[in-house]
């Protein structure tokens, strides 16, 4: 007897980046020594007074059931570090916490997509999008940028994507892969195009926030007379090393934060206890140790930049936010080692793996076809012999 599955699970394809780290380990457990570039996870521990916050939260009790939306006091931090870090102006009721950023993302995207209406994503961009866009039966409309304009879309290129049936613009700055960032005057020129759209919602990734090589972060929301239609979503996986811990926020207009509460209310209700008790304590708190892991990822960004310019068939640009590397990798297409040929990036990053023993993310789940993603959240020591091994191996390709 055969299981009858629902068609859903056909609309949307398995994260790339969860594959390669599977494959990583599983090659680990045979014993070889896999250098691990394909994750998007600081190598750091979480802060100690986060820590230290939990367990006073276990030790009191925070045990039981929490609202949907987040506790309020949670609700309230997540307003003080929006007014202390951008300067907007948030209300609790504009708040919902959610197991991570991506369950963050689903809500929105479950809540304002129907089917058959178009979300507008620039490329490279985070694997989950598409497949959310998928998922919701929307239709995903690239703009395509490229390593020559720094990942960057234009106010042409945005415009000439919209159509009638246009619902959402999901972006993300510092973006993962590319690590660009737009500037404030960059995020105006895109504005000057959405004012004529009224009835697009702008979806603003701004989970690497924290992790900018180039100055001040600048958030879209900034602009007041589109802010109502600017849903932002953060989390504190990357700017506090808190992937385990699995908190996720958005903030967005009452009608949107009631929605995605409703969804979510169905789905998994509200997030852990211990975890919004903790994340109080690092909205709030003194950001001195994310200060310090931006300067160490900066110290190796550097390292990494270095080490790739040694290799000039690669071109790279050099990312200004985020943890990664997105190089385009195209001159060894059709190249052979003499037992296999690489036709495409899926077939680099394995053949990067197997002969190198080095995972990284083929680009093609980033939408850029000519890239592959590699990330330098891993330790000095081990960056430098992943490149050892990804410049050996390339140069057997002829």
């Amino acid at each position: 007897m055969s299981t009858q599955l629902s068609s859903l699970l056909n609309r949307f394809s398995e994260p790339e980046t969860l594959k390669m780290a599977k494959l990583g380990r599983e090659l680990r457990a045979k014993g070889i020594d896999v250098i691990d570039l394909s994750l998007g996870e600081p190598d750091f521990d979480t802060p100690q007074h986060i820590k230290d916050a939990a367990i006073k939260a276990i030790n009191d009790n925070w045990s039981h059931y929490t609202p949907v939306s987040g506790y309020p006091d949670l609700r309230e931090a997540v307003c003080f570090k929006l007014k202390r870090d951008n300067n907007l102006d948030y209300k609790p009721e504009n708040i919902v916490t959610s197991t991570g950023a991506k369950q963050s993302l689903a809500n929105v995207i479950l809540a304002l997509v129907d089917d058959g209406q178009e979300v507008i994503i620039p490329t490279p961009y985070w694997v989950t999008y598409s497949e959310l866009v998928k998922i919701a039966r929307g239709k995903v409309v690239e703009i395509r940028s490229s390593v020559e304009n720094g990942f960057k879309i234009t106010a042409e290129q945005l415009e000439a994507a919209i159509t009638d049936k246009t619902r959402v613009f999901l972006f993300s700055s510092p973006c993962n892969p590319s690590g660009a960032v737009y500037s404030k005057t960059e995020l105006e020129s895109l504005v000057t195009v959405f004012r004529k759209y009224p009835n697009i919602t702008i979806l603003s990734d701004e989970i690497y926030e924290y992790i900018n090589f180039v100055g001040k972060h600048e958030s879209i929301a900034q602009f007041d007379d589109i802010k109502d239609r600017v849903v932002i979503v953060n989390g504190l996986s990357k700017g506090f090393a808190m992937t385990g811990w699995r908190l996720g926020y958005i903030a967005a207009n009452t009608d949107i934060a009631k929605a995605c509460e409703k969804l979510q209310g169905q789905f998994t209700s509200g997030t852990n206890s211990i975890t919004q008790k903790a994340a109080v304590v690092a909205l709030t708190g003194d950001l001195k140790s994310s200060v310090e892991m931006t300067e160490e990822f900066t110290r190796r960004r550097e390292k990494t930049l270095s080490l790739v310019k040694n290799i000039p068939e690669i071109k790279c640009y050099e990312p200004e936010g985020a943890f990664y590397i997105f190089p385009d990798v195209s001159y060894y297409y059709g190249k052979t080692d003499g037992n296999e040929v690489i036709k495409n990036a899926a077939d680099l990053s394995m053949y990067l793996l197997n002969v190198a023993n080095v995972s990284s993310v083929m680009g093609d789940a980033f939408g850029e076809p000519n890239c592959v993603r590699f990330s330098f959240a891993n330790s000095m020591t081990n960056i430098e012999r992943a490149w050892v091994r990804i410049s050996d191996a390339l140069a057997k390709l002829k």
